[in-house]
C-alpha cells in the first residue's frame, strides 16, 4: 500500500466533506475504503467484522494474521486502526478499528470510540482516500448505547474532516432502521 505523506498546500481548496446515512450492505459499497469493527485479534468475528471477512475472501485473513502482536492475541488495540487492502470487496482498502466494550460509560468509552474515527480517517487521507464508509462501531455486541455512539461518531467525524482532509463523501452503513435513525438525529 501506498501511503501519501503530502498534504494539501495551504492555497488549495478543499470541499466540505458530506457525511450521509444509508441502510446497505457495507461489504457492496463502491467506495475507496471501508472501515471493519474489528475485535482486538483481527481474525474475524461475528457482525460486521464477520460478514466483511467472508466478503473479502480468505487473503484478509492472511493479511490480518501477519500484523505483529502487540501482545498476546491482539494485533490491534482499542481506538487504534490499521489498514489492508480490500481483497475480493469493491473497496479498495479496509480500515480495521477495534471499538470499545460499553462498560457503562466510566472507562474512557466515548475518547475510546472518537479515537476510532479519528485514527479511521487519518488513515484514509494518508491513503489519498476520498470517499468512505462506517459501520455502526461498538453498537452491536459491544453495547455502546446507539444515541451516545451516533452524537459522537459524528462529531469526530465532522472534526476530523474539518481542515485538509481530501474525503469527499463519508457514508454511515446502517444496519437497522434504528441505527439509521440514531445517525439522522446528527447529520
Amino acid at each position: 500500500m501506498k501511503i501519501r505523506k503530502e498534504r494539501p498546500a495551504e492555497d488549495t481548496i478543499m470541499l466540505k466533506t458530506q457525511i450521509e446515512v444509508q441502510r446497505n450492505d457495507i461489504t457492496k459499497l463502491s467506495v475507496d475504503a471501508i472501515v471493519n469493527a474489528a475485535n482486538e485479534t483481527m481474525l474475524g468475528g461475528g457482525g460486521v467484522d464477520g460478514a466483511i471477512h467472508r466478503a473479502a475472501g480468505p487473503a484478509l485473513l492472511q493479511a490480518c494474521q501477519a500484523f505483529p502482536q502487540k501482545k498476546p492475541g491482539v494485533r490491534c488495540l482499542t481506538g487504534k486502526a490499521c489498514i489492508t487492502n480490500g481483497f475480493k470487496l469493491p473497496a479498495k482498502y479496509i480500515i480495521h478499528t477495534v471499538g470499545p466494550i460499553w462498560n457503562g460509560g466510566s472507562y474512557r468509552e466515548r475518547e475510546l470510540l472518537a479515537s476510532c474515527y479519528r485514527q479511521s480517517i487519518v488513515l484514509a487521507d494518508a491513503l489519498g482516500v476520498s470517499s468512505i464508509a462506517f459501520p455502526a462501531i461498538s453498537c452491536g455486541i459491544y453495547g455502546f448505547p446507539l444515541d451516545q455512539a451516533a452524537e459522537v461518531s459524528v462529531r469526530t467525524l465532522r472534526e476530523a474532516t474539518s481542515s485538509n482532509s481530501g474525503i469527499g463523501t463519508v457514508i454511515l452503513v446502517a444496519f437497522d432502521e434504528s441505527v439509521a435513525a440514531a445517525w439522522s438525529q446528527y447529520v
